[in-house]
């Protein structure tokens, strides 16, 4: 049984930017093949919620491996574009600019498959967030399917 939805991905306007890959990347230090959140569309820091998404594309630098003839978005990368996303989160949050990374991924289920093209859209939800640690729950939507759930735990470096 899936949990219940951070935020219903139907509920937000993909095509009204908060962040775009620019703003993001005055945020988060990915670079080149590993920048993977393209926008954030939604962020309310007082909730501790916010909402990006990354665009599937068929020729992404993994499809040609993974899984040649029928590619599949890995499913490491998904946490990828739900760290990305929570370290956004953490830094509006906490007004803070240092690096967040990665401490802890538990409780990942996978409840579907992501296959190009598409958009994967992203929703985190701060549990606990504090300047040394975060505590994130992350789900990933194509559509209103969810594909993805975990809690993310993020340190800063």
């Amino acid at each position: 049984m899936p949990p219940l939805v951070i935020l219903d991905p139907a509920a937000l306007d993909l095509s009204k930017l908060i962040a775009d890959r620019d703003e993001i990347m005055r945020v988060n230090p990915h670079r080149h093949e590993f920048a993977l959140l393209d926008a954030v569309v939604y962020s309310d820091p007082k909730e501790r919620v916010c909402a990006g998404y990354y665009d599937v594309r068929e020729d992404a630098w993994w499809t040609r491996g993974h899984i040649p003839g029928r590619p599949l978005f890995p499913g490491v990368l998904m946490i990828e574009v739900a760290a990305q996303l929570v370290s956004y989160l953490t830094h509006v949050v906490l007004d803070d600019d240092r690096f967040i990374g990665f401490a802890g991924i538990d409780r990942v289920k996978y409840r579907g498959t992501v296959e190009p093209p598409c958009r994967f859209v992203v929703v985190g939800r701060g549990l606990e967030i504090r300047p040394r640690r975060t505590i994130t729950a992350a789900q990933g939507f194509v559509g209103t399917r969810m594909v993805f759930e975990a809690t993310i735990t993020g340190m800063a470096v």
